[in-house]
């Protein structure tokens, strides 16, 4: 694999501490405003996130025992299903959901260890993964539209509307014109402008941030401490098949990667190293409180313009995190963020991963005009965003769930075109990815 020469290779170790802090931050800077948004979304506790993804990345890198440069933070995927079980029966049934994502991973990683990724590529293909992925964005567009324009009350708010238009423009203007580092971190930008636009509109209460101590212990909640699991299956069932959805995002992640610091990590440590530290960085961050957590792509682009590979600086960013979320200060500052700038943000970063399933349809080729693959992207949009469920003596599954394992069974169903059957699967999906590093 052709290989740019790094600034600071997989291995290598800053020079000083000065700089090995810089580059940490840089990492940090990439994931903060990402990372900090799905607790706000899904009421989980921010500091939790912040260690969690923190102690999750520690983890994979010891499990990938240090040849992989990767930061995980907390997941997208898993902001819809984790709202509707913490509303339904808990938030402590969400986290077990995340714990179980995890240990999906684990199982995962057992199988690929002993027959290979064919199987996993043929059974997610593009023209399930891309409707899934539209999915997860389409249903939470009224959860955005909702935080940006009403009240707590649910009624319109101009004022609101204004602050989160303000956020979505600083955002949009930050992605479009920023170069370099910076043009890592629009969400960033976006949060501060629009924090200030709220603060002259004068919806911001201090009162977090005046409350706040300069040193806290974040609010863990733990299993068998903090409260006794139990075994939801219907809860699980609405958690566990994102699996499916983040396990295609993992290697894809995982090819970027390769693709940026030139060594192929799916075969060293292998795609099951990978895999299983992903799963244990899920488990361990549920099992904190925290979001499950996955691998970031803002932290690849962070790695592919400063061309510092080093497990190190990423070692160092998760430790970064990890103290953020001690600081109570930070913590406070979090929760004095209004709602209509979450709003403003939600907006355009929902519309992106419906945008990307898209992009992996058109990437891929996929061919609309063909009956089979209209049949497959129909039912699972259809299913997805009108929440369908199926319920048959308490065993229900719906919405995403219900979408995911629908595509899935008309994929290996229906016949396929003999068009269809002359690309493999894996070649398919490599070129989609290996695209997506270029453009880096």
């Amino acid at each position: 694999m052709k290989r740019i020469q790094p600034v600071l290779d997989v291995n290598q170790m800053p020079g000083n501490p000065l700089q090995w802090l810089m580059l940490s931050l840089q990492h940090v800077f990439a994931m903060f405003g990402a990372t900090v948004l799905v607790p706000l979304l899904t009421g989980l506790n921010t500091s939790v996130a912040l260690v969690a993804s923190g102690v999750g990345t520690l983890a994979f890198l010891l499990i990938t025992r240090f040849k992989v440069p990767t930061y995980l933070g907390s997941s997208f995927a898993y902001i819809a299903p984790i709202i509707a079980v913490s509303q339904k029966w808990g938030v402590e049934d969400a986290l077990i959901g995340g714990i179980a994502a995890g240990l999906v991973y684990g199982i995962i990683s057992l199988i690929i260890t002993f027959t290979g990724v064919d199987w996993l590529m043929k059974l997610l293909p593009p023209v399930v993964i891309g409707p899934v992925i539209m999915v997860i964005g389409l249903s939470l567009a009224p959860t955005a539209v909702n935080m940006a324009m009403n009240d707590a009350e649910g009624n319109y708010n101009g004022t609101f509307m204004t602050v989160a238009l303000i956020t979505l423009a600083v955002t949009l203007l930050a992605m479009t014109y920023f170069k370099g580092m910076w043009s890592t971190v629009p969400i960033l930008f976006g949060l501060i402008g629009g924090y200030i636009a709220a603060a002259v509109a004068g919806i911001i209460s201090f009162a977090p941030l005046k409350e706040a101590t300069f040193f806290h212990v974040p609010d863990f909640t733990i299993p068998f401490v903090d409260y006794t699991p139990d075994l939801n299956v219907a809860a699980l069932l609405l958690i566990v098949p994102v699996t499916l959805v983040t396990l295609t995002e993992h290697i894809g992640e995982q090819l970027i990667t390769s693709r940026i610091i030139g060594r192929e990590t799916l075969r060293d440590p292998g795609m099951h190293k990978t895999v299983l530290g992903d799963g244990v960085a899920k488990a361990i961050a549920s099992a904190l409180g925290g979001p499950p957590v996955t691998t970031y792509g803002e932290n690849n682009g962070v790695m592919a313009i400063t061309r510092v590979y080093s497990v190190y600086v990423l070692g160092g960013a998760a430790v970064l995190a990890i103290s953020f979320g001690f600081l109570g200060y930070v913590e406070g500052l979090i929760k004095t963020v209004p709602t209509p700038v979450m709003g403003g943000i939600s907006i355009l970063l929902f519309g992106v991963i419906a945008s990307n399933g898209l992009r992996t349809l058109v990437e891929n080729k996929v061919d609309l005009a063909d009956k089979r693959n209209l049949t497959i992207s129909a039912v699972i949009l259809v299913i997805g965003i009108g929440n369908a469920a199926v319920d048959i003596n308490g065993f229900a599954l719906q919405g995403m769930a219900l979408a995911t394992v629908l595509g899935i069974l008309l994929n290996l169903i229906l016949p396929k075109t003999k068009q269809e059957e002359q690309p493999e699967v894996e070649e398919t999906k490599s070129t989609s990815y290996e695209k997506a590093a270029n453009d880096f």
